[in-house]
């Protein structure tokens, strides 16, 4: 609907979402050509588009220099509203094809490291048969990054563990798991049921690197035992370089219970201890944009998901 201009007969003219696209993207690279190269438009067209938006809206959004693109005081704030209203319309279109036709088109989702190679194979499977249409795009990044995507809109749908206390960002519980301290074979711990949490506060613990979360539930769960301090002499960027450590015997380790069975079959010199009740835990959930125009479809997807992890050693939510 256009928008009266203030004088009889007049009508302001609106911009097109071509032209809001086209600033947005200058607006988040300040770079033509890079901007150009992020919406798959020539260079002269981003140009032409924004210059058009400029002169439809009556004000100086870019400042061009020989060397940079500045945005204006009015661009920055114009910026805002452009992105605002291209995140509006891809959640029209998203909620459009939902109704016509669920679980078909693209579903992007982003994993933790310490969940992919565990949970993926059940999910998989799941869409694979239940949800033949539905084209699942699968990126394994850390919490932190896969909180941007979400938010920014490269990706749909996360997994990952919960708590997580973002605004803006909905959790769907699925399944709680316990941890278990994995050790060498000669471990005086090794093997054994109902170990105390307070035996953590004297033993070696090697840790996953920084930027995983399940690095920072470990320390939680070592302060919880009365530990707040825990040496980092050695790490590792992922958890079957962790489990090779310890059978080398530089020290012990959490496992979740969903990874037991993949990691320590690598090696013969690994024995798992587990935690008398109750045993530390963590909650693994779906996560999602509050309000995405798709989040029926991500309930039932947690619904049938629940029904297929019967073989896993976890707590159905």
């Amino acid at each position: 609907m256009a928008v009266s201009s203030g004088k009889p007969g007049l009508k302001r003219r609106q911009p097109s979402l071509a032209q809001l696209r086209a600033f947005a993207a200058v607006a988040e690279h300040l770079h033509f050509r890079d901007a150009a190269a992020a919406i798959g438009m020539s260079q002269p067209a981003l140009s032409g588009a924004v210059s058009a938006l400029e002169e439809t809206l009556g004000v100086t959004l870019v400042e061009r220099t020989t060397r940079k693109v500045l945005l204006s005081p009015a661009g920055e704030r114009i910026a805002v509203r452009a992105r605002a209203v291209l995140d509006e319309v891809g959640a029209l279109v998203e909620e459009a094809e939902a109704v016509r036709a669920p679980f078909t088109g693209v579903l992007r989702l982003g994993v933790i490291p310490t969940i992919a190679p565990y949970l993926l194979p059940t999910l998989l499977r799941l869409v694979h048969d239940r949800y033949p249409d539905l084209d699942l795009q699968v990126h394994e990044e850390q919490t932190s990054s896969l909180l941007e995507g979400v938010t920014a809109g490269r990706l749909d749908l996360l997994l990952l563990a919960v708590p997580l206390g973002v605004p803006g960002i909905a959790e769907i519980p699925l399944f709680d798991e316990d941890f278990v301290l994995v050790t060498p074979i000669d471990h005086w711990l090794g093997g054994r049921e109902g170990i105390p949490r307070d035996a953590l506060r004297e033993l070696n613990l090697l840790l996953l690197d920084e930027g995983h979360c399940l690095r920072d539930q470990a320390l939680d769960i070592c302060r919880e035992a009365g530990r707040d301090d825990v040496p980092v002499t050695t790490t590792a960027a992922g958890l079957s370089t962790l489990v090779q450590l310890v059978a080398g015997g530089l020290g012990v380790t959490l496992l979740p219970r969903t990874a037991v069975s993949v990691e320590t079959s690598r090696s013969a010199q690994l024995l798992t201890g587990y935690f008398a009740e109750p045993a530390p835990s963590r909650r693994v959930a779906f996560a999602m944009r509050a309000g995405a125009a798709r989040g029926a479809e991500y309930e039932e997807l947690a619904a049938a998901l629940r029904g297929a992890l019967t073989g896993l050693p976890v707590r159905v939510l």
